[in-house]
């Protein structure tokens, strides 16, 4: 069993690609599709504070109901925000990678070459065609 996991959305370019990049560096993670299998509270709250992020930082607006349960405004304790990602998981922003170097919230995909314990092993090219690893196994400076 592998000691990555990945909090999914097949749905999501980003997610997918982040996935990619994991099983090209020669790992096969547990992919959680959180949509799906939404995490529990204490799961939550562990990837938030394993990510160091702000609570606030984790939701997702994009084609979610975060605007009609009017989320942007400042009432809302880290607790309630938590059950409103507990009740429409779809807030949760994506993908999540834990790996034993970290957990991040891997947007740009990029971010997840930073947590992955092994390098890559082949080229790689997003969805999109833009290249992020070249024939060496190496990251594609983009200065």
């Amino acid at each position: 069993m592998s000691d990555i996991t990945i909090y999914h959305n097949p749905a999501c370019g980003t997610s997918r690609n982040v996935l990619a990049l994991i099983r090209n560096s020669g790992e096969d993670p547990v992919v959680i599709e959180y949509l799906k299998t939404p995490p529990d509270r204490a799961t939550l709250v562990g990837l938030i504070l394993a990510m160091g992020t702000p609570v606030r930082e984790l939701l997702r607006q994009k084609g979610t109901p975060y605007d009609e349960l009017g989320l942007g405004e400042p009432q809302w304790t880290d607790a309630q925000l938590m059950d409103f990602m507990l009740q429409h998981p779809i807030l949760i922003n994506r993908p999540i990678v834990v790996t034993p170097l970290g957990t991040r919230l891997c947007r740009p995909s990029e971010a997840v070459l930073d947590i992955l314990p092994q390098p890559q092993q082949a080229a790689f090219c997003k969805e999109d065609g833009e290249a992020v690893i070249d024939a060496n196994g190496h990251r594609i400076d983009k200065r």
